[in-house]
């Protein structure tokens, strides 16, 4: 496969599936939350039956089947989506996120794991060494607060989803986020080094990926023939 030049920095939210570097939006589709009723409406009719009984072994082989299907929509929308990422671009960033430790916050937990963040990152892995790209998690420290422009670090809450910057810089939150995680991953492969500019990686990125890209291809297309099928 030819390598397209392109690099693509992701940050996963609940808002958003994702933002990307260049300030496209994923929507969540929000499967569980969705199918909510239908789920509840299904789980009543299994404590409404006798145990032991034959109707309550159906309500419950039709919880089953009503759980499934949201699992299967959710693996069908990540690889999908991953898929698409991945053969659009030759680097694709993503933040090293501990999901684990994200659901012990119940307010959260549930959409959390609604929304699979980690399901995409394995099919999106799984599609680079398939294809020959490179997918890269950074540390997520700091992606939110620094400046892509500058670098400074800007502090906000949760409620402010917008970066301003006296730098100038006035952007989407996460497309922010999404520009400092591309950035991170960037410096990690050598492409840029620590004295290159955020708002640079237009200018040179594509440059600097077309001359070190195929070194890093070489080394990816190495380990897909040492790693077993998956």
């Amino acid at each position: 496969m030819q390598p397209t030049g392109k690099a693509l920095g992701l940050d996963v939210g609940l808002n958003h599936f994702y933002t990307d570097s260049n300030g496209e939006k994923i929507d969540n589709p929000r499967y569980l939350r969705k199918s909510e009723k239908r789920l509840s409406k299904a789980q009543r009719q299994v404590s409404k039956k006798v145990k032991g009984s034959n109707n309550r072994k159906k309500a419950i082989n039709r919880l089953g089947r009503a759980h499934l299907k949201v699992s299967r929509q959710r693996k069908d929308f990540a690889v999908k989506l991953a898929r698409c990422v991945v053969m659009s671009n030759d680097i694709v960033a993503v933040e090293d996120l501990k999901v684990r430790n994200l659901v012990k916050n119940h307010h959260l937990a549930k959409s959390i794991s609604d929304a699979a963040w980690s399901l995409f990152r394995e099919w999106l892995q799984y599609f680079a060494l398939k294809f020959g790209k490179v997918v890269i998690a950074v540390p997520p420290h700091f992606t939110s607060q620094d400046c892509s422009g500058c670098g400074e670090i800007v502090k906000k809450s949760l409620s402010i989803r917008t970066h301003v910057c006296k730098c100038g810089v006035v952007l989407d939150r996460d497309e922010n986020a999404a520009i400092n995680i591309l950035v991170k991953a960037l410096r990690l492969l050598g492409y840029i080094s620590n004295t290159v500019g955020q708002t640079e990686i237009n200018a040179c990125g594509e440059m600097i990926l077309y001359l070190k890209l195929e070194t890093v291809l070489k080394q990816n297309r190495s380990l897909k023939q040492e790693s077993p099928s998956l």
